[in-house]
């Protein structure tokens, strides 16, 4: 009968040597016994970018790049989309399981009735020129945080932590809403108890001189699939990031800091502006082929289409896309849609995209519904940040409780320069 291990012949020694198979994985450390001579460090793995090393075991997102699958905690992103909410959906991203009526109903309190912020977070706001970046803002003030909650430190205490798991998914739409009244030169708008989550969010954004701002009930209802779509997604490079700080133990604001300042990048958080860019510079649906002929050619890059992980069509794209036509309907039609559409159609048609399996992301339609509904392409990382929040806790707790994880420490390959002796500037040639 077959043994679940690998045997690895290391040809310099003649040596064999058996490591055990769990999971379809081994642990990278059992090289370590593969030496030439006992006094070498031992065999290591070089995967830059960590293309194929697991970091940890996590029960939270399963994903199969190959069939297209996203589920949290086993439920398929299809599902929550239309049939949850993102307050349900981030209980069951946090505590692993659908809430219960009841429970549902205090998760819900207790994230209400965290929406303040205080007072002096206000100054800390006005400190930044007018035209600082949204998403700047955000990641310098969920960082000084962690100055407001000191008990946030506190991290092996379940009820600490929980405290500030209210309060991270509570405050961080009111600070992006802050963030963006500041942008435009607005007073801040004060949370609104009486609201959902996501029409709370856009009273904060857009709210004038009315007694109580009324959001289109149709908006509303999508910003909530937008964010049950982006609250987690594996071990991305936000979420690694967010693991690789908490693995010091650091409180979760300083960590989720550094979370969202990863998540600041245009490889991350910033694809969906990439992709308005891309169909501002196309123009037109007849300039389409000339476009694909630049990108066959490597003079162009086709933004939105791939992914690391998906070999397959996106499940969170099928969504959105059919979101759009409720948004537009609205909102009225985006008229980069049609330039969008005709690009779809071309490249999944396309031997060239479809031998690359390069499929449309979540990138691709998010941006036409962000920019349709009235946000500035500044503010798609900002909107990217308050869901995934909830991803990002939920990863940091998991992580915390994880005997095997300790902090965070990549090895390298050092190839610079051998020992060489000082030499004083006035006898460096």
């Amino acid at each position: 009968m077959a043994k679940d291990t690998l045997t690895i012949t290391d040809n310099r020694t003649g040596k064999q040597y058996e490591l055990p198979i769990t999971d379809d994985t081994i642990k990278a450390i059992d090289l370590r016994q593969i030496k030439v001579k006992d006094d070498d460090f031992g065999m290591m793995t070089y995967d830059p970018a960590f293309m194929n090393t697991a970091s940890t075991r996590s029960k939270i997102t399963f994903i199969d790049g190959e069939k297209g699958i996203l589920q949290y905690r086993g439920y398929p992103i299809e599902q929550l989309a239309e049939k949850s909410n993102f307050l349900e959906t981030a209980y069951l991203l946090i505590y692993g399981e659908l809430p219960k009526k009841k429970q549902y109903e205090e998760w819900v309190h207790n994230i209400t009735y965290h929406t303040l912020i205080h007072e002096n977070i206000k100054k800390l706001m006005d400190g930044f020129h007018h035209d600082a970046h949204p998403m700047g803002m955000l990641v310098s003030i969920v960082g000084a945080l962690s100055t407001f909650y000191v008990d946030a430190k506190n991290i092996d205490d379940p009820e600490s932590r929980k405290k500030q798991t209210f309060r991270l998914i509570s405050k961080m739409p009111t600070l992006a809403a802050f963030a963006y009244r500041h942008s435009v030169g607005r007073p801040y708008v004060y949370p609104d108890n009486d609201l959902s989550y996501c029409a709370n969010f856009m009273s904060m954004l857009w709210k004038m001189t009315e007694v109580q701002y009324q959001a289109n009930p149709t908006l509303v209802k999508a910003l909530d699939v937008l964010f049950i779509l982006h609250a987690d997604h594996e071990q991305n490079c936000s979420t690694s990031t967010m693991r690789g700080i908490g693995s010091s133990r650091v409180d979760p604001y300083s960590a989720i800091a550094g979370a969202a300042a990863a998540l600041y990048g245009p490889l991350h958080g910033g694809a969906n502006e990439a992709v308005l860019r891309m169909l501002d510079e196309i123009g037109s649906k007849n300039n389409i082929p000339s476009f694909i002929k630049d990108v066959k050619e490597g003079k162009g890059r086709l933004m939105g289409f791939g992914h690391r992980v998906y070999k397959n069509y996106d499940p969170r794209a099928s969504v959105i896309k059919a979101l759009a036509d409720e948004v537009f309907e609205v909102t009225g039609r985006n008229p980069k849609l049609d330039i969008a559409l005709e690009l779809e159609r071309i490249a999944l048609e396309d031997e060239y995209f479809v031998k690359r399996k390069l499929y449309p992301n979540v990138d691709f339609y998010s941006g036409l519904i962000y920019q349709a509904m009235g946000f500035p392409v500044d503010m798609f990382p900002v909107l990217f940040s308050i869901p995934r929040t909830v991803g990002w806790i939920a990863q940091w707790e998991e992580m915390l409780k994880d005997p095997e994880q300790k902090i965070a420490r990549p090895r390298q390959i050092y190839d610079g320069s051998g020992v060489r002796d000082f030499v004083v500037m006035s006898k460096r040639g």
